[in-house]
């Protein structure tokens, strides 16, 4: 099928060809010449996987979908490219070389030349082999600093770029409600606010290197029941409103965002990839999005075969494209001959794949590859001898001192100091007995979507291709005079008890026992945490407690370290341990920053980003809950956190005084104005984040007891006092009320200074007065702060 448009070209340049023209007429022309057939070619990508030595790609064989023949799709043209770096150990110059010639393959394979968008994972770094693994996003949370999140951003998007690649699948938005789920490490916490400034910080570095950043998962994926992963979500329309979409309304309006992939899970009975409202009415019409929406991996054919929604995979690309769904992902399934024979048999309408298409086709000249003189030469190519592949191995560095450098910031920031009763900073300890099962596994400090967890763990006798320290070598690099001895105790999983009597032998004849427990992340119940490696409970995997529990008894002092996905109940352990060290996957420069804490070499400045639980089996839970979320003499299970969110001890001791509020009264469209003081009023240099919450004692509908609606962190040399002035307008205490809408309600406020959700040090009492308004999309988002010189 072909629809005929007379268009404007010159016998040189068509106009779709020629950026004189406006975007969008470039994209009418171009759609106006195409085929059915390579309209929709558009509209899907091929799984790759780059050659190692700098060939054409092959694509990937995946165990969910059937071979693809390259040779058949290309003449018709290609939408994306996807993972040509993250399927398979590759030299990064060889894999940009491949990815290159299949570039130019696949222009010279389509009449209108039109190149492919390759895209990768980019969750905690680029996810290619030998590039920077990145602390996870649950540590970008603990760091709450914004600036760092998007320089680190920014860093990933020049490797990315420089490669040829040019849309990452980061970053995640979700928020976690169950901390059994097994992709909280890939989650930025448990409170919609610090997802949402955090999540767009990492958005604006990554766009501001040319690649297209994807929010991911919309929406709801996180509230699975019993926290399993790809269950159906328990979601009323309120938390949806109110927890669950903040973020991304925040990532597109203040971030600039163009890409959204759509979430796995349905609400109420309807899939997100066939939900029309929230695709388009919600994101589109009234947010006013207009990026591109792509598939959640293979989740269009889940339409047909996990939500049973449609008959086969022609009305599953129908449903996906009629609801908004742009592009699917990660090969062809649904929309290549099923929605050909649909379109042409009249059950999806030609409009529909028009309306799709213009989004993609307005991305690709927005990234140039509509232009004459587009040229698939990467940056990292100028000048190098591309007819010698060899020559170019080892040439592109995607693991500089720079990147490095911002591991190394971002992993000590986002270090949580949890309990210390003066045994840290250590004072030289003579022996230090290192226990435990993550005590000298290197990769303890990566997540599921780190290449080497992700990918590199299908190719054992590959090297790991980044340097990856373990917390035995970095202890040893810290405490060079110290005699340690390391034992393992017990697996992460394995439940194995027999080394558990060595553990307490060795523990015994130290002077401090180091006990390093946590995680092995993985995929599909290849680890204790990861996608599909949800948790039954939030005790420590296998035997962990049991080894932690008999060090306790060893009467020798214990710092528990946890290399860890998730937060863990840790038992008796917050009251016995000497000292407890929070490290949430930190990356290549993680057991360093570890190490530093412990010396005192590094001051910790981290703050919890979800919740530690007190009992195992009190979940599902989150610092955000009502009134009748809190402990109450008519349950007998406690929800009462170990250590709430927000929580993180320094070095070094803050007094907070003088809090002064401009005005205690403003109208419902006004602000408050309030200020503090912050003193370091101990012997070091040292943190402070200054954290405030809003309480709404009586509100239309049932609101949490509090909520994060601004911070700010400060770093203050012994004596130094700082004036901190904070402005918080009317629209920060809005909510959905009854009707859907979301209004600011008049009446009584606290706003709650605090060093985090349990630790409330100054506290104003202010009045919103006035008749109820209704706010949008568009109202403000932050409390605002400014620190006086």
């Amino acid at each position: 099928m072909t629809a005929n448009v007379a268009v404007e070209t010159t016998p040189e340049t068509p106009v779709w060809n020629d950026p004189s023209h406006p975007v969008s007429a470039r994209v009418d022309a171009l759609i106006g010449a195409m085929t059915l057939e390579e309209k929709i070619a558009q509209l899907y990508g091929v799984w790759v996987g780059a050659s190692a030595n700098g060939g054409e790609v092959a694509p990937h064989q995946h165990d969910m979908e059937e071979a693809v023949d390259l040779d058949a799709l290309l003449p018709a043209g290609l939408g994306q490219l996807t993972r040509p770096f993250g399927t398979a150990p590759v030299d990064p110059a060889l894999g940009a070389l491949s990815l290159l010639r299949t570039q130019s393959r696949i222009t010279s394979a389509n009449r209108f030349g039109i190149p492919a968008v390759a895209h990768e994972e980019c969750l905690a770094g680029f996810a290619a082999w030998g590039a920077t693994a990145y602390p996870v996003p649950l540590s970008w949370g603990a760091t709450f600093d914004p600036d760092v999140i998007r320089r680190m951003a920014a860093a990933i998007g020049r490797d990315m770029r420089a490669v040829g690649v040019h849309q990452g699948l980061a970053p995640v938005l979700d928020v976690v409600r169950d901390a059994r789920w097994g992709r909280v490490e890939e989650t930025i916490g448990e409170d919609p606010y610090l997802v949402g400034t955090i999540g767009t910080a990492y958005v604006r570095g990554l766009e501001s290197a040319g690649i297209v950043a994807t929010l991911k998962h919309f929406v709801g994926y996180s509230a699975s029941r019993a926290g399993r992963n790809l269950a159906p979500s328990s979601v009323g329309p309120r938390e949806r409103a109110d927890v669950l979409l903040p973020p991304f309304e925040m990532a597109i309006r203040e971030g600039g965002a163009r890409s959204v992939m759509h979430a796995y899970t349905d609400i109420d009975g309807i899939p997100a990839a066939a939900d029309e409202s929230l695709l388009t009415g919600l994101l589109r019409d009234t947010w006013g999005f207009d990026g591109t929406v792509v598939a959640d991996y293979f989740g269009i054919a889940f339409l047909k075969t996990l939500h049973g929604v449609v008959g086969d995979f022609a009305d599953a690309a129908g449903a996906a494209l009629e609801a908004g769904v742009d592009v699917e992902l990660p090969t062809v399934k649904t929309f290549g001959a099923p929605l050909v024979e649909a379109v042409t048999d009249g059950r999806v309408p030609e409009s529909v794949i028009d309306r799709a298409l213009r989004r993609v086709l307005t991305q690709k000249a927005e990234l140039g590859l509509l232009d004459r003189d587009w040229n698939p030469l990467p940056p990292a190519f100028d000048g190098a001898d591309l007819d010698d592949p060899e020559s170019l191995r080892g040439t592109i560095d995607l693991d500089g001192p720079e990147n490095r450098e911002l591991a190394r910031e971002i992993a000590e920031k986002a270090v949580v100091l949890l309990t210390n009763d003066g045994t840290l900073p250590l004072d030289r300890p003579r022996r230090i007995a290192l226990v435990g099962p993550n005590a000298d596994e290197a990769a303890a400090v990566l997540g599921c979507y780190s290449f080497p967890q992700h990918v590199g763990v299908k190719y054992p006798d590959m090297p790991v291709g980044i340097e990856l320290p373990s917390l035995r070598d970095s202890l040893t690099a810290e405490f060079a005079d110290a005699e340690i001895t390391v034992v393992r105790g017990t697996g992460i999983d394995d439940g194995d008890l027999s080394g558990i009597a060595e553990a307490v032998d060795t523990a015994r004849d130290a002077d401090i026992v180091v006990v390093a427990l946590g995680d092995r992340a993985g995929l599909f119940g290849r680890g204790t945490s990861g996608e599909g490696c949800d948790a039954e409970s939030l005790a420590l995997p296998g035997a962990q407690q049991q080894l932690l529990d008999a060090l306790l008894d060893s009467g020798t002092p214990v710092v528990t370290v946890l290399l860890a996905g998730r937060p863990y109940a840790l038992g008796r352990a917050v009251a016995d341990s000497a000292a407890i060290v929070q490290a949430f996957f930190p990356g290549v420069a993680g057991t360093r920053a570890v190490a530093g804490v412990l010396s005192g070499r590094t001051a910790p400045s981290g703050r919890l980003p979800v919740s530690v639980p007190n009992s195992a089996g009190s979940q599902p839970t989150t610092y955000l809950g009502a009134r009748l979320a809190q402990a109450s003499e008519v349950s007998n299970i406690d929800p009462t956190p170990a250590f709430g969110f927000g929580h993180g001890l320094t070095y070094t001791t803050f007094a907070w005084s003088d809090l002064t509020v401009d005005a205690e009264e403003a109208p419902t469209d006004g602000e408050f104005t309030a200020s503090l003081t912050v003193r370091n009023t101990g012997e070091r240099p040292g943190t402070e984040v200054v954290q405030l919450y809003l309480h709404d004692p009586v509100a239309s509908v049932v609101q949490p007891v509090q909520r994060l609606v601004g911070y700010a962190r400060l770093d203050l040399e012994p004596g130094e006092e700082r004036r901190v002035r904070v402005t918080v307008p009317a629209d920060v205490a809005s909510f959905t009320g009854r009707d859907g809408r979301r209004i600011v309600e008049p009446g009584e406020l606290e706003l709650r200074l605090a060093a985090s959700s349990t630790d409330a040090r100054l506290t104003a009492t202010v009045t919103l007065t006035g008749p109820v308004r209704r706010v949008d999309h568009t109202r403000r988002f932050h409390a605002e702060f400014a620190v006086e010189d």
